[in-house]
Parts: structure tokens; C-alpha cells; sequence
């Protein structure tokens, strides 16, 4: 595949800042390393990172904005272009030595995401996406799968962890969805939730309460490989609202439908 400039710098950051995650993901499952505790060390871990990609990304366009995770958002003289960032997705996972965590870099210009990097360093799988060239996984070109029918597929969803909002909201939505589909997952990473409806390999996804950065390089992924990733109302503003549905037009249709079904009365 071929790649634009501004996608090879963002492969490179990403690249660079995954491999320091990788290293301190090989020192993080010992937890004898940090004498503050195993938080203060993924807090250096994903500032770290975070601080790589920001310096990559910076130096090769210097007037753009940039909103990451972990420190203030740079607005930039540009004013068209932002790049949109999370050095450590799934950070959970990666306290607790498990494989699922990602670099996510996202390029929005005048409000749409134009190009996505996502990377998984301790599985070493790079997807790549640039609006209307495609999305790839480590060159491999995507598309979403082509499933038809709920029952026969399997969801990623995001579950509110301690200290969220809505987990009775969320409950009542996962009831429904898991009586009508074959499986429901949930990765702990919603960067790679939406890598992987992307890649075919989850039929769909939902989840609320979501930040811009965990999000924003999945939906360009998505789009890429052929589906639909909106907001709850098949609208534009999950970056503003912090819902997205996903999923080929057929499931995203029909999963919008089931997490948005009422309560039953009593």
C-alpha cells in the first residue's frame, strides 16, 4: 500500500512510542518495579508515550493542534488540522499484563478525521487508514464483515467501569442486545473494539461515555473498510457526545435499534 506523508509520520510516532510501551509492558507484569505502585508506573508509562508522539508529531507539522489523553490540548496556528491522540488505550489491560492496549492517532482537518494510525505493540498489528484510500492492517487491505442478521454475530461493547456513569443505563442495553446476538465481547480497549469491526472480526460495536481520542482513529477505520460508525441518532457528533455505534449498514442499523429499545414496563 501506498502511504501519504502525513501517514508516515504518523505510523513512525506511533511506531516509536509503541515500542517504549512495549518494553514497559515487559516490566509492568513483575509490579516489583515501581515503588510508588503499579498506577504511578502506567501513568509514566502512557505520559511517556504520549510525550513521543506529541514531540514526532509536532516537529513534522509544527502549526497543528493537538488534543491528547494526558496533558493539555495545543490549538495550533493552523486552525484546520488537529491531531487527536491516546498513547495508551486499555491502560487496565496493560496493568494487568494482558495483551490488548494500543497507540491511537487520529489527523481530524475542518472537523473530519482524515488519516488513522492504530497500534498494538505487544501483538505487533499496525492498522492504517487515509479517508477514501482504504484501511489496512499491517498492509493487508480490511472490510467490515458481511454478516446480515444479528443472531449470528458477535459485539464488542465498552462496560462502565468504577466510578462511570449509567451502569443500570448500561445493563438494561447489554440485556437486550445479548438476546439477540451470538456473543458479546469486550476488549477493555475501545480503540481496538473498533479496529477490530474494521477487521471483520467483531460484527459490531457500541458504547457511551467515550472520549474523542478513544474513538476517533476507529471510525476513520471503519469507514474505511466499508461500514458505518455514527452517533446513537445515525448522526456525526460522537466525538461531541461520546456514543458511537458500528458495525456494515445492515448491523449498525439493527444494533442502533436494540440499544435504543425501552425499558419494558413493569
Amino acid at each position: 500500500m501506498a502511504r501519504s506523508a502525513l501517514l508516515n509520520v504518523m505510523v513512525q510516532a506511533a511506531l516509536k512510542a509503541g515500542k517504549s510501551l512495549g518494553r514497559d509492558f515487559g516490566e509492568v507484569q513483575n509490579l516489583q518495579v515501581s515503588v510508588k505502585g503499579p498506577g504511578d508506573f502506567v501513568s509514566t508509562a502512557d505520559r511517556k508515550a504520549e510525550k513521543i508522539v506529541r514531540e514526532e508529531l509536532l516537529k513534522a507539522r509544527p502549526t497543528y493542534g493537538f488534543l491528547g489523553e494526558e496533558s493539555e490540548e495545543i490549538k495550533g496556528t493552523d486552525g484546520a488540522h488537529r491531531w487527536i491522540v491516546d498513547p495508551l488505550d486499555g491502560t487496565t489491560n496493560f496493568l494487568h499484563g494482558i495483551p490488548a492496549f494500543a497507540v491511537s492517532i487520529a489527523l481530524e482537518r475542518n472537523g473530519e478525521i482524515v488519516a488513522a494510525v492504530v497500534f498494538n505493540p505487544a501483538t505487533d498489528e499496525l492498522y492504517t487508514a487515509e479517508r477514501g484510500g482504504g484501511a489496512f492492517l499491517n498492509d493487508r487491505r480490511l472490510r467490515v464483515a458481511a454478516r446480515r442478521a444479528l443472531s449470528d454475530c458477535v459485539i464488542g461493547c465498552g462496560v462502565p467501569a468504577l466510578g462511570k456513569r449509567n451502569h443500570g443505563k448500561f445493563l438494561v442495553e447489554l440485556r437486550h442486545v445479548m438476546g439477540e446476538v451470538a456473543g458479546i465481547r469486550r476488549l477493555g480497549s475501545p480503540t481496538l473494539d473498533l479496529a477490530y469491526v474494521a477487521a471483520g472480526r467483531f460484527d459490531g460495536f457500541w458504547e457511551a461515555e467515550l472520549a474523542p481520542w478513544d474513538m476517533a482513529a476507529g471510525i476513520l477505520l471503519i469507514r474505511e473498510a466499508g461500514g458505518f460508525a455514527t452517533d446513537w441518532d445515525g448522526g456525526v457528533t460522537m466525538l461531541e457526545s461520546g456514543a458511537v455505534v458500528a458495525g456494515n449498514e445492515i448491523i449498525h442499523k439493527a444494533l442502533i435499534e436494540v440499544v435504543k429499545r425501552p425499558v419494558p414496563a413493569k
